[in-house]
């Protein structure tokens, strides 16, 4: 494996005497869906500010290409970015809008196909204080992705979009990320990163809790097998919790053996499930985890 498009090591941002981000040390490879999620002010914005080259790092080192981002020059073309607010000038047309960001990025594209991909050909000549909120989020994407950059950030993209739109982006994605490009996420949308990236990095009160692909982190937490019994039933197996009356919780990290162990126990004993249900850790749980972790443990 090559030398990865961003690394990260013992990163501090600091805004007086308050530390937003500490000793935070990521890597993302070529080719990869990085999804940066946390919760509200964990250090995410600040951290991804200085990998972006818009703000200075109070100490560590970043590099995206090698390079240090705030060299422009050297890292700029060959990143797209899709901020939450584009700030885009209202006064312009969509197509110019797409025009003036391709110049400034040094790369090249056709327009056309930039607009046709977020479905906005038709309003390519409408000024962009007319478009609708989800149509500037488009817009949005479109300049982020002019000219096949190798690096993408996407900050919420899908905030805004109805379903066709959410859909269309992730598979113009996809096709970014076949012909190679990098991709980093930030997203509130927890279904989408469990559903599209590679590896996923957790913050909270600006450290990295934990970091993984979605199965590595699910692993670490147990998951449940929730039903309640009638009155006189027998006692159920695999030491199940019984928080409340016949309603009965079980918590495991062998979900599939454990519900076949309960379902052959019912049968042997005719005894009824009620409420059956049994759900396999989600990114969710994983996310509520870290809010009630009170130690830091930073991971590289």
């Amino acid at each position: 494996m090559g030398q990865p498009v961003i690394e990260v090591d013992r990163l501090n941002v600091s805004y007086g005497d308050f530390q937003a981000v500490k000793e935070l040390s990521i890597q993302v490879e070529q080719g990869e869906l990085y999804a940066l999620l946390g919760t509200n002010g964990a250090g995410k914005t600040s951290a991804l500010e200085v990998i972006e080259g818009h703000r200075k790092a109070s100490s560590g080192t970043v590099r995206v290409f090698g390079e240090s981002p705030a060299d422009r020059r050297a890292v700029r073309p060959r990143m797209g970015i899709m901020l939450q607010e584009s700030g885009f000038s209202a006064d312009l047309t969509a197509e110019e809008s797409v025009r003036l960001v391709g110049r400034l990025s040094g790369r090249s594209d056709s327009v056309d196909r930039v607009l046709g991909i977020v479905d906005l050909t038709r309003k390519a000549a409408t000024r962009v204080g007319q478009l609708s909120g989800g149509e500037k989020r488009r817009l949005d994407f479109a300049t982020a992705v002019y000219g096949r950059p190798e690096l993408i950030f996407l900050d919420e993209p899908t905030t805004g979009l109805d379903i066709q739109s959410r859909d269309a982006l992730w598979e113009a994605v996809e096709e970014l990320r076949g012909n190679g490009s990098t991709v980093v996420l930030t997203t509130h949308y927890l279904e989408e990163a469990q559903q599209h990236a590679d590896r996923i990095g957790l913050m909270h009160r600006g450290t990295l809790r934990t970091q993984g692909t979605v199965p590595e982190l699910t692993r670490a937490l147990p998951a449940a097998i929730e039903f309640s019994l009638s009155p006189g039933a027998p006692v159920p197996p695999l030491g199940a919790a019984q928080p409340a009356g016949l309603a009965y919780q079980i918590e495991t990290f062998e979900l599939q053996a454990d519900l076949k162990r309960l379902l052959d126990w019912a049968d042997q004993h005719d005894v009824d499930l009620h409420g059956l249900s049994a759900a396999p850790t989600r990114l969710d749980d994983v996310f509520r985890a870290i809010e009630t972790d009170p130690v830091p443990t930073p991971t590289r």
